[in-house]
Order: structure tokens, then C-alpha cells, then sequence
């Protein structure tokens, strides 16, 4: 899907559903229709599972309407979702497990507060192409809110595909500026080693506060 240019402060997502109040509903209509017609939905969230021991503590950032979040939930983790896009937060608590919240990931600790969740998350996981959606200005407030969420030997496990907007050197950089360190470096979900020619990029990422 293409993705419209940014103001510095405007999040990508926020400027498509301004500009078409539909846009969350045929969102989440999408996916409800790919899971009918079989479609594997939960790539990341079977590596993310690999990465846990049962019954951890998982912020799915970004969670749009549930699909990582509810399949971890499933699986015994107890799982918290945070969506910008209230409408996708609905659907989520509507149709998956886990708890969902409203908010700004650039407020992170805030909302989790105001929901009475510390932080301290074994993984966060951040997949959907989440991260090219954030406005320039918002890359390393949220890269740090993120560091912020984990637990000291937590992991932040980062999906997205390339020619969105931010290069992955550029990402690289921000995650390193705000203290997140390199542990693994992919070019799917499936754990397919990067290259120099990757078009996607799953970083996994360590630097929890201690």
C-alpha cells in the first residue's frame, strides 16, 4: 500500500484515517477476510513465541485489530496491546484475548500508567511496518519509549519493509542513538538471515532500563 508523505509531527496512519474515516474499517475487514480464506496471519507472532518462555509479559505496539497480540495470548502470554487507531483497539477487544489500550506510542509510558500496567515486558514486538507510519520527528521518542517498556533482559523484536520511507541504516541508527543494541538481524519472520539486498528487516533488539 502506498504510503502518503509526512509532516515532520504527523504519524503517517493518523493523516490516512483523517483523510478517510473508513480506512480502520476496511482495515480490519481485510484480515477477517484473509483468515477465512486461510491465509497465514501469525508469522511474527510464532517467532515472537519462540523468543519466550510461557506465561511472559508482551506489548505488541502497534497492535492494529489484535492478530499478533490475541495468537500470543493464546498461546498463555499475557499480552498488551497499544494502537493509536481506536477503531482497530475496538475490533481488537472485541474479536481477540489479550488487554488493548488507546494511545500514542510516543506516550507510551503514559498510557500504560493510566492502565495500571508497568512496564517491564519480557518482548515487545512492533510488526506491521508500524515504525514507517511514525513521523520523523517520532522515530527515536517512540524507539526509546519502546527501550523504556522492556524488562533489563527484555528483547524488541522490529518488522518493516524497505522503500517506505526509512531506510534501515537510518532506523538502525535511531534504535542505537536511544540505547537499543543489535542482537539479530533478519530478513523475515521466518528467520532468514538479512543481506545487503534484504527488502525486509526484522531487528531484534536488546537494552531494557535496569
Amino acid at each position: 500500500m502506498p504510503v502518503p508523505e509526512a509532516a515532520a509531527d504527523v504519524n503517517r496512519w493518523q493523516q490516512l484515517v483523517d483523510a478517510d474515516p473508513g480506512h480502520s474499517a476496511r482495515y480490519a475487514d481485510r484480515f477477517r477476510r484473509m483468515r477465512v480464506e486461510g491465509a497465514d496471519l501469525v508469522g511474527e507472532a510464532r517467532m515472537v513465541d519462540a523468543m519466550l518462555d510461557r506465561g511472559s509479559r508482551v506489548l505488541d505496539a502497534g497492535c492494529g485489530p489484535g492478530r499478533i497480540g490475541g495468537h500470543l495470548a493464546r498461546q498463555g502470554h499475557r499480552v498488551v496491546g497499544v494502537d493509536l487507531d481506536p477503531a482497530l483497539v475496538e475490533v481488537a477487544r472485541a474479536e481477540e484475548e489479550g488487554t488493548y489500550l488507546a494511545g500514542d506510542l510516543a506516550e507510551l509510558d503514559a498510557v500504560l500508567a493510566g492502565a495500571g500496567e508497568p512496564a517491564g515486558f519480557d518482548v515487545v514486538v512492533c510488526a506491521g511496518n508500524v515504525v514507517t507510519f511514525l513521523a520523523p520527528t517520532q522515530r527515536r521518542p517512540v524507539l526509546d519509549q519502546l527501550r523504556r517498556a522492556l524488562a533489563p533482559d527484555g528483547r524488541a523484536a522490529i518488522g518493516f519493509g524497505a522503500g517506505r520511507g526509512y531506510p534501515f541504516e537510518e532506523f538502525l541508527a535511531d534504535a542505537e542513538a536511544v540505547g537499543l543494541r543489535r542482537e539479530l538481524l533478519l530478513s523475515s519472520w521466518g528467520l532468514r538471515p538479512a543481506g545487503a539486498d534484504s527488502s525486509f528487516l526484522v531487528a531484534v533488539l536488546s537494552g531494557g532500563v535496569r
